[in-house]
């Protein structure tokens, strides 16, 4: 392994993390952007893993008017130990809400539009066949837009997984959010090889993939660097890497601040396994910039085609 990185993290300024870094400073919520994309949000009553989940990026994505909408609730059967979205028993399932979030898409006039949800794992099919209501009343309302999905793991239940994909999202992702050995006391309710299968099966029915891991928990460079190994080996797209926040007092400590400079290691790192798209740094969210990474995945699809013919 190249050791700049070692060096870097290495680094006593890099371990400290009673205070947020310089390269971890986000644009704060204003604009007529931001104010639009907030009205659609309350007025439609629907919610946003933006707010829920404390993303740093919210300033920055509402106010290009982006936002990613969180179905199916906003309280979750699972009590990951890195995640700021509240745990408990969710309300009863929202039978209009597909049809708000489509509308919400078409006035927001996106391209590209990322669902979400919290895990309902009470329900018998863990809210498979609202996913899929909810894609297809995006694509009846936008024919146009783009759907890309961020999955929970439907308990790696096929059959649940492909009621989702039989509604023809353009991207399916799903996140490993770390490596092996943190899975258990990070994600708790999660497995690793769980979630690695549910973007191969993705794979397998031929969509296009994605995952996305965060550093600074507590991994070692030798467990980032197999993980990616991992991702590459299932076929993944599209991976996004960025660092850990911690949301309160009570969730898993930042161990580490990533400085930019290893984040860009990874991200050629990952290059180099083949990964078509990879969005590595500080600020990176799996729906942060979503449509830009698919145009980029569009391209380096195209390319390799292309030298493929070439050859």
């Amino acid at each position: 392994m190249d050791s700049t990185i070692n060096v870097l993290t290495r680094d006593p300024a890099h371990a400290d993390t009673s205070r947020k870094p310089s390269w971890l400073r986000a644009k704060l919520p204003s604009g007529s952007g931001y104010n639009a994309v907030r009205k659609l949000v309350d007025g439609h009553h629907l919610h946003s893993v933006c707010q829920s989940a404390q993303c740093p990026n919210l300033g920055e994505c509402w106010s290009r008017g982006t936002a990613t909408v969180m179905i199916l609730g906003n309280v979750c059967t699972r009590s990951c130990n890195f995640c700021a979205i509240a745990t408990g028993r969710p309300s009863e399932i929202d039978l209009g809400e597909p049809a708000r979030v489509a509308e919400a898409v078409a006035k927001m006039g996106l391209r590209h539009c990322v669902i979400t949800s919290v895990a309902r794992d009470e329900l018998l099919d863990g809210g498979a066949s609202v996913w899929a209501a909810t894609i297809r009343a995006i694509r009846y309302r936008n024919p146009n837009t783009a759907i890309e999905v961020l999955v929970p793991d439907f308990k790696g239940n096929t059959e649940h997984i492909d009621t989702v994909l039989d509604a023809k999202p353009d991207i399916f992702n799903h996140n490993l959010e770390t490596v092996e050995r943190l899975q258990k006391p990070v994600r708790v309710q999660a497995r690793y090889e769980r979630s690695r299968s549910v973007v191969r099966h993705a794979k397998s029915r031929g969509f296009t993939t994605k995952t996305g891991i965060m550093l600074g928990l507590g991994e070692e460079q030798e467990e980032i660097e197999q993980t990616l190994r991992d991702i590459a080996s299932d076929g993944t797209d599209i991976v996004t890497i960025g660092q850990y926040l911690q949301p309160t007092p009570q969730h898993w400590p930042v161990k580490r601040w990533v400085p930019p400079e290893e984040f860009l290691y990874w991200k050629k790192f990952g290059l180099s396994l083949g990964i078509g798209v990879v969005e590595s740094g500080p600020l990176v969210r799996s729906s942060y910039h979503a449509d830009e990474q698919s145009e980029k995945y569009t391209g380096a699809e195209h390319l390799n085609i292309a030298n493929s013919l070439a050859g």
